[in-house]
């Protein structure tokens, strides 16, 4: 494998999914700050993806069949995408447990904790 195709698997698939290149110009005093920021935001972004993750696996571990008969997740890419449909899944077609885990999945995703 290339490098070009490993970085672009990187970027599309790996670690860098769902980030993008930004380049700004700022005072040289300030660039520590940015830097900081832009650290800050990555690690919420990741820690986002895994509670994502965490919640995919209960939902499927308590109510699997239930909820997930006729979807298939294996088509979407994204784990946002798959806690949308999901969470929906679990709203319409769950108890009143999985109802709770379904807005609180959204909730989750429209950042509001």
């Amino acid at each position: 494998m290339s490098s070009r195709e490993r970085i672009r698997k990187y970027r599309e698939i790996g670690g860098a999914a769902d980030l993008v290149r930004v380049e700004v110009l700022v005072p040289a005093a300030d660039r520590d700050a940015i830097l900081a920021s832009a650290s800050k935001l990555r690690q919420e972004h990741r820690n986002k993806k895994e509670r994502m993750i965490e919640f995919l696996q209960a939902a499927t571990e308590r109510y699997g069949l239930r909820i997930l008969d006729n979807i298939d997740l294996s088509r979407v890419d994204s784990v946002e995408g798959r806690c949308r449909i999901v969470a929906d899944a679990l709203m319409e077609r769950g108890d009143a447990r999985a109802f709770g885990m379904g807005r609180r999945m959204l909730a989750e995703l429209e950042g509001n904790r």
